[in-house]
C-alpha cells in the first residue's frame, strides 16, 4: 500500500494551520504522498494577500508569545512549511464548493494552491491512505 496522507483543513485559525503544515511538511519529507484540501474557513488562508494570525478567542492573548517563540527557535511560518512540503511533492487543493459559495475565484487564490477540486475528487485521490481533519 502506498503511503498517503490527506489533510482536510477546515479551520482557519493559525494554531491549526501551523499543526497541519508541520504534519504535511514532515510527511512529505519522509516520502509520503501528501494532499491538503482547504475548505471553509481554512480556505481563507489560501487567498492572495497578507497572511494574518487568527487564534481561537481563548488563546488570543498567547499570539505574541507564539510568534516570539517561533522566531526564537527558527521555526518557519506555516506558509513556508507548506512551500517546503510542496518541494517534496505535496499538493494543495482548494474546495470548489467553498470557493463558489464564498465568491473566491481561481485568480483570487495564492500561487501555493495547485488547483480547485470538488470533494469527490479529493476523496478519490485520498482513497487507501490516512486522513486528518483539522
Amino acid at each position: 500500500m502506498e503511503d498517503k496522507l490527506s489533510i482536510i483543513l477546515f479551520s482557519g485559525t493559525t494554531d491549526r494551520i501551523i499543526a497541519a503544515s508541520v504534519i504535511a511538511q514532515a510527511a512529505a519529507a519522509l516520502g509520503t504522498d501528501v494532499k491538503v484540501f482547504a475548505t471553509f474557513w481554512g480556505l481563507l488562508n489560501f487567498t492572495k494577500g497578507e497572511k494574518k494570525m487568527m487564534l481561537p478567542k481563548e488563546f488570543e492573548s498567547m499570539g505574541p508569545m507564539l510568534m516570539e517563540g517561533m522566531k526564537r527557535d527558527g521555526v518557519k511560518s506555516w506558509y513556508e512549511m507548506l512551500k517546503e512540503a510542496k518541494e517534496f511533492g505535496a499538493k494543495i487543493y482548494a474546495c470548489s464548493m467553498t470557493a463558489s459559495i464564498m465568491g473566491i475565484k481561481k485568480e483570487d487564490l495564492d500561487p501555493i494552491v495547485d488547483g480547485v477540486v470538488g470533494a469527490a475528487t479529493f476523496v478519490q485521490e485520498s482513497a487507501g491512505g490516512n486522513t486528518l481533519f483539522i
